[in-house]
């Protein structure tokens, strides 16, 4: 392996997108991914092994704020919780940028506008081979290309459900997805959302950025290699302590990126201290870890017994009506998209119900995802405790996600499905993590500038989720993209040239 120019920490949408902007410059550029590549096995289309056994879980502990312990559900391999995720790959509203009032607060907006994003969000769109219609949503930002593909088809149940609800003058629309549905389907009749993608069809960090990427002959990725520590003297990142495969050892490259995820990133920061800088590297701001969102989430279950649902897959469609207002005084709401397909298997796995119960009401009802906005609250943290990550998590904005549950039930009703049950997502569950190492203009409030350096020190990068000054209401893929081929941009035209 030739001495490195660039290392970039983590292999998930951020440092694999990353790596693939870099990559065209052909400096030498190495990948370092705690995990080992995920490979295919029974388990990966089977739901009792995923749901209920929890087989593809890491064997993992984070404590909560009273001290308790849970596994968070993260995964780690090349491609990182993109291999597991619902692939719903969309930009977030222009209106997510500036400061917008919600119900629970106002949100701080970003440094940057939704424009100087735009192309980036076009590139990624493309490097992702996003599938979708943007013509159908009224709340859809403007582009400065198409999307490359067409939308995924509704299966019939859910093409009988976007009539209703435009019946009754909403606007269901096409969600934006990285699926190859017919690669998809070879591999197993199964959706793809909470399902490895380990027989291709879904377009991961792993099997789009990575993979472009590593086809550049000055790219190396080394799995199995867990980060263990940032060593710093001054303002400069003098080396990467690691243990690789139970072998302690230490890196050094001119250019620094860490994207290792929200929390990862930030308990990485917070065990890097030093004398000279006790609470932290890159920590300045003492915001290293705060400002922790994890979006509200709730499922909810439209349930008819006269009807059935024998859709296979159905996670094709999306409302936004309620995304930028909706409240009583026009405040945002949220998001609202379809489920996976939620079967009996899953069902019992994930509620406890008897399975011959769960069978039934998985098969008599449409199951739906509402998503509103956490907001940054510097109390919400992660921090470290005997070295092991401690996550403190208050949530807010509830009074947002109750209203957008009923507004969603009373669609629901008025389409058929006259019976609704929601619940939220666990903690358990990471819910689009993000914000502990947030991007601002001022040193003193924020850990990375627009650009993504670290305001404390001169070669590091942060490009993950970690970085988000909001959590917005939408999944955060493409946007965790977006934002790292822009910075791949600033750092060739800026330190690679």
């Amino acid at each position: 392996m030739s001495q490195p120019e660039v290392i970039i920490i983590g292999a998930g949408i951020g440092g694999a997108t990353l790596a693939a902007a870099l990559a065209p410059s052909g400096r030498q550029i190495l990948i370092l991914e705690r995990g080992e590549t995920l490979r295919d096995s029974p388990e990966a289309r089977d739901p009792e092994a995923i749901f209920r056994r929890g087989f593809y879980r890491p064997d993992e502990l984070w404590l909560d704020a009273a001290g308790g312990s849970f596994n968070p559900g993260n995964y780690y391999q090349p491609g990182g919780n993109s291999k597991f995720y619902g692939a719903v790959l969309m930009r977030y509203r222009a209106g997510d940028f500036a400061p917008l009032r919600h119900i629970g607060g106002t949100t701080p907006g970003w440094p940057f506008a939704y424009e100087e994003l735009e192309r980036y969000y076009s590139a990624a769109e493309a490097l992702y081979q996003v599938r979708g219609a943007v013509d159908q949503d009224p709340s859809e930002p403007p582009r400065s290309a198409a999307l490359p593909f067409p939308p995924l088809p509704d299966e019939p149940v859910i093409a009988d459900l976007r009539a209703r609800l435009q019946a009754q003058g909403l606007h269901p629309c096409a969600l934006p997805l990285g699926v190859d549905l017919d690669a998809w389907l070879q591999g197993g009749a199964t959706t793809w959302d909470a399902f490895p993608n380990t027989r291709g069809g879904k377009m991961d960090a792993e099997s789009c950025a990575l993979a472009a990427a590593l086809r550049h002959p000055n790219v190396t990725m080394l799995t199995g290699a867990r980060v263990t520590r940032l060593c710093a003297g001054g303002r400069q990142i003098t080396s990467v302590e690691l243990n690789h495969r139970g072998q302690l050892r230490r890196l050094s490259a001119p250019l620094i990126c860490l994207a290792a995820g929200a929390v990862n990133s930030a308990a990485l920061l917070l065990a890097s201290a030093h004398d000279g800088a006790p609470s932290g590297l890159a920590n300045g701001s003492d915001q290293v870890g705060r400002n922790f969102m994890n979006h509200n989430l709730s499922a909810v279950l439209g349930i008819n017994p006269l009807r059935r649902n024998d859709s296979l897959y159905q996670k094709t469609i999306q409302l936004n009506d309620w995304y930028l207002s909706g409240g009583p005084s026009g405040e945002p709401l949220g998001n609202v998209q379809m489920l996976g397909r939620v079967t009996g298997p899953i069902l019992a796995a994930e509620s406890g119900l008897p399975r011959r119960l769960a069978r039934y009401i998985a098969d008599h009802s449409v199951q739906l995802l509402t998503m509103s906005e956490d907001l940054p609250r510097p109390e919400s943290r992660i921090t470290l405790r005997d070295g092991q990550i401690t996550l403190k998590w208050e949530r807010s904005n509830l009074e947002a996600h109750a209203l957008l549950n009923q507004k969603l039930a009373r669609a629901l009703r008025r389409a058929g499905w006259p019976l609704t049950l929601s619940r939220a997502f666990p903690k358990r569950s990471p819910s689009h993590q993000c914000g502990t190492c947030k991007m601002g203009d001022d040193p003193a409030a924020s850990v990375v500038d627009a650009g993504l350096k670290a305001h404390d020190l001169d070669n590091l990068w942060i490009c993950d989720a970690s970085v988000l000054p909001t959590s917005a209401a939408v999944n955060p893929a493409l946007t965790i993209a977006a934002l790292a081929l822009r910075c791949g941009d600033m750092i060739r035209e800026r330190h690679l040239t």
